[in-house]
């Protein structure tokens, strides 16, 4: 991969696993016309293999084990201490498997995004994919979201809807909608980089307006 250090904001990817996420956002990254540049990538996981993927990237890459920690907020105090360290102005939650302290939220406030597998706010939490399943639901997808202080919570940047198919499993259906966060979340992070949207009271603005969008329909009814 090839990574562009001279322009755009400076950013931070959390990581807690493989990092497939954080690969699209080095990808988009590279490219000569995007806002924003990674700074540092950081795992509460040292084994992730996320930060390979960063290290063979040439990026900045740092474990931070939770573990080693008495308290959320001392662990929280550490990641903002890298992230300062770095001259960090946007975090971006790549999978990221840890619960941030409300202090840390406010710190960052409407400067740290995330993406969650499903059409919030509808199914937060874990386990989506086999709830939504459960449920009978037609239609799931997934959200790029700022982060507030409740899980899977914040004022919603852009979402893709992806089709259930009867016939699906959770891990058959974890795919697509992992094909759809490697598309949406670099787009949704250019916006936010270059100001194309904006936080007003709880509700995400554009600055350009909006184009409407073709409806999804799931299934698609087949005759004859």
């Amino acid at each position: 991969m090839n990574v562009k250090r001279s322009s755009g904001k400076k950013i931070a990817v959390l990581i807690s696993g493989r990092g497939s996420n954080l690969a699209s956002l080095i990808d988009a990254c590279a490219r000569d016309d995007y806002p924003a540049q990674i700074a540092v990538v950081v795992s509460n996981r040292p084994a992730a293999k996320g930060l390979d993927i960063a290290r063979a990237a040439g990026l900045s890459a740092v474990a931070i084990d939770h573990t080693a920690f008495a308290a959320r907020e001392t662990f929280d105090a550490e990641i903002d201490k890298v992230l300062r360290d770095h001259d960090v102005e946007l975090i971006c939650l790549a999978g990221f498997m840890r619960l941030l302290a409300n202090d840390f939220v406010e710190r960052w406030r409407n400067r740290m995004i995330n993406i969650h597998p499903s059409l919030l706010p509808a199914y937060p939490g874990v386990n989506i994919h086999e709830r939504v399943i459960d449920d009978g639901v037609r239609i799931s997808g997934c959200t790029v979201h700022y982060v507030r202080a409740s899980m899977d919570s914040g004022p919603i940047i852009a979402q893709v809807a992806v089709p259930v198919l009867s016939n699906d499993t959770a891990d058959s259906l974890a795919q697509r909608v992992l094909s759809a966060e490697h598309q949406i979340y670099p787009q949704a992070l250019r916006m936010v980089a270059d100001g194309t949207v904006r936080v007003s009271g709880e509700r995400v603005v554009f600055a350009a307006g909006e184009q409407e969008a073709a409806p999804l329909v799931s299934p698609l009814m087949v005759t004859g």
